[in-house]
């Protein structure tokens, strides 16, 4: 990244919190006396800033898509009426225009956005100059250099004050969450780009009871702040209604979470966890050997198909085996989501082994 990165955290160090950011608000601004109700029970809680969406990007057609611009006049009253900041997302460079026009504070690029290269260069054209704070969510699709390729746009446009918005990925693989954390992604970001991460819960779990424990994970992994959907009345919700709670759960929640010391100081844990880590160590060494073996086997089995003219995928082996490990993986404690993964890659690479030449 440029070294305009090193300004990338001021907007969020010139708050001045004691506590992780909170962004809130409801998923779409319905109506203006929707939106000021919120505002005002929210400015009760840990929230700085007040979000609404008003252009909707809904994957399909005939859904609720946003109130728009007419939406714009009602943050402006409910940020006058609050103090609240005001954000919404923009996707287009006459959103940006209007928005800027309206005195929304931050603006944040939606996931359906940044896959997009040229609507980004675009949107960040439009802002040049203008020195507004602009968020960036991860895009659909589980690519970490979109990511930063869509932030890096940004920069080069000028752009220095910036955050990234962390609300999981779509797979085609069903599990819990709406969108599949993939949080090995985030910390991967985290590493390489240094600019404040923010975790949209609502997105990623799609129900409002995975609110907390994923805010808690991300407060966890050192996260800067989270945006949460709150709604007055969360079930007569125009959209996305599962994953909205009240200013008042929102307060519960907020409360609840511990943001944990970045380090351990004490002379008794560092020595317990140095042992713990050399366990890890230890487990991490006898994985690669283990894994090491099983491939040279799988290319053993790949030359015995090729003498004997077999195919390489034995799909009933295959499906019996991932059965029988998501078994044992489950009596061990291991959840089946994890089990999947592992090894649908170790079949994938015994696959890449057995494609003899």
């Amino acid at each position: 990244m440029t070294d305009t990165n090193t300004q990338a955290r001021s907007w969020l160090d010139a708050m001045g919190l004691h506590h992780p950011l909170v962004i809130a608000g409801p998923c779409s601004a319905e109506t203006e006396e929707q939106l000021l109700t919120i505002a005002h029970a929210l400015k009760q809680t840990k929230t700085t800033v007040l979000r609404a969406g008003l252009w909707k990007p809904r994957t399909r057609p005939g859904n609720f898509e946003g109130v728009g611009a007419l939406g714009l006049p009602w943050l402006q009253r409910a940020k006058a009426e609050t103090g609240l900041l005001t954000t919404t997302e923009v996707a287009h460079p006459h959103h940006v225009e209007l928005a800027l026009a309206h005195d929304v504070d931050i603006l944040w690029i939606g996931a359906r956005t940044t896959v997009s290269p040229f609507i980004v260069q675009d949107i960040a054209d439009a802002l040049k100059g203008t020195g507004k704070t602009v968020l960036i969510k991860n895009p659909v699709n589980p690519d970490l250099a979109l990511w930063m390729g869509a932030i890096e746009r940004f920069e080069k446009s000028g752009i220095t004050q910036l955050g990234a918005i962390h609300r999981g990925f779509s797979s085609y693989e069903k599990n819990k969450y709406r969108n599949t954390p993939e949080w090995q992604i985030a910390i991967d970001f985290q590493s390489r780009c240094d600019v404040p991460l923010i975790l949209d819960p609502s997105h990623m779990g799609g129900r409002r009871d995975l609110i907390f424990d994923l805010s808690q994970t991300a407060l966890d992994l050192n996260y800067d702040g989270l945006m949460i959907e709150s709604h007055h009345t969360p079930d007569l919700a125009w959209s996305d209604a599962a994953q909205q709670i009240t200013p008042e759960e929102l307060h519960q929640i907020i409360t609840a979470l511990q943001v944990r010391k970045p380090q351990g100081e004490a002379l008794e844990y560092q020595n317990q966890l140095k042992a713990l880590r050399t366990q890890i160590d230890i487990s991490d060494h006898q994985i690669i050997e283990t894994l090491g073996r099983r491939m040279k086997v799988a290319g053993q089995i790949g030359q015995l198909k090729k003498d004997n003219n077999v195919a390489i995928l034995q799909s009933d082996r295959w499906y019996a085996i991932l059965e029988k490990m998501i078994n044992e993986g489950t009596h061990l404690g291991l959840s089946e989501e994890f089990v999947q993964k592992l090894f649908k890659a170790i079949h994938q690479e015994s696959i890449n082994q057995q494609k003899v030449d």
